[in-house]
């Protein structure tokens, strides 16, 4: 059994809000850098700059980040990684970097861009922007900005589909 839990309008407006925060929590742009991990968090990082020069008219530069080889269950399963590829065009060292990522669960993806992201050199902080958060956290990990809560069963499932890599916005919870 699935359900929708947001549309296309509701992640629209979550991204905006998110954008809006992130200025005001940071007193505008200008040392803001977003960095989205892969696989969906660099589509929503990507709209979240958009949504930041629409508001401000200021180009925020955006990256990609594989954590692959940084995860902790790296070597427990059988099959291969997929691999993507990291694309941060811009030194971090000194900046306010934002990670961004689609779904909050154990907090373990978020401390494998961490670990990946020091290794690229030392941000002046990291905060964290999620499109959901669906609690169980393993680790102390919190989210700067929150697109939506959507409290979960440990063993569901939570999608977030992008128009650029699934065909349609949407956050969809299958549970188990």
């Amino acid at each position: 059994m699935s359900a929708e839990v947001m549309d296309a309008s509701d992640i629209r407006r979550a991204l905006t809000r998110i954008a809006h925060e992130i200025l005001e929590r940071n007193g505008g742009p200008e040392e803001v850098v977003l960095v989205g991990i892969a696989q969906r968090g660099d589509e929503l990082a990507r709209r979240l700059a958009e949504r930041i020069r629409e508001i401000e008219g200021v180009e925020v530069p955006v990256g990609v980040l594989d954590i692959t080889l940084y995860r902790d269950d790296i070597g427990m399963s059988a099959e291969a990684p997929e691999l993507h590829e990291t694309r941060i065009p811009f030194d971090v060292s000194e900046r306010t970097v934002v990670l961004v990522d689609d779904v909050l669960f154990t907090g373990r993806t978020v401390r494998a861009a961490m670990d990946a992201l020091t290794d690229l050199g030392r941000p002046r902080r990291i905060q964290l922007a999620v499109l959901v958060d669906r609690g169980h956290r393993e680790l102390p990990i919190r989210p700067d900005f929150v697109g939506k809560n959507v409290p979960t069963g440990r063993r569901a499932q939570v999608r977030v589909l992008v128009e650029e890599v699934d065909g349609r916005d949407a956050v969809v919870v299958q549970e188990a």
